[in-house]
């Protein structure tokens, strides 16, 4: 059981964190978009081809339908989905909340996968909510194309006549 002085102390150390993180970052698309291209080969894994330049391109389309789909979220919203790249493109703040050691470009997909896994089933629902706004983003975006919708036998919206 979590005392109120150890939920104090870790909101203080995760305000000085999210703080830190954000006074260091790069621009704000430049920092999704590395976060992002490490991540979509792995929520994708047997979507995506498995190399060449069909895959680049799949996940750099991903990459802009994320984008196209945050910028459609309210400021709040966006506020939050901001402060979550930054806790994960900060390398401190991505080795202690995310477990990846490596920059993202050199992150095996296995430590991606463990560390996604990790949020997912985590017992603190702030995680769960960040693997759900990661799964949520870039799935949104992957089905959003219709040259997707092949991958889930979904034949498109009916045509109204």
């Amino acid at each position: 059981m979590t005392t109120r002085r150890e939920f104090l102390k870790t909101g203080v150390a995760g305000a000085l964190l999210l703080n830190l993180a954000a006074c260091t970052r790069p621009p704000e698309s430049d920092r999704r978009a590395v976060v992002l291209a490490a991540l979509i080969p792995v929520f994708l894994e047997g979507a995506l081809p498995a190399t060449g330049e069909a895959r680049a391109e799949l996940i750099t389309r991903t990459i802009a339908g994320v984008e196209k789909a945050i910028a459609g979220l309210s400021l709040a919203t966006q506020k939050e989905i901001g402060e979550l790249f930054d806790l994960l493109s900060f390398a401190p703040t991505r080795m202690i909340i995310a477990g990846v050691w490596s920059a993202w470009p050199e992150a095996t997909p296995e430590a991606i996968g463990r560390f996604l896994e990790s949020w997912r089933h985590s017992r603190f629902d702030l995680l769960k909510s960040g693997y759900a706004a990661l799964h949520d983003l870039i799935f949104g975006a992957w089905y959003a194309r219709p040259d997707t919708w092949a991958a889930i036998d979904y034949p498109g919206p009916p045509k109204v006549e």
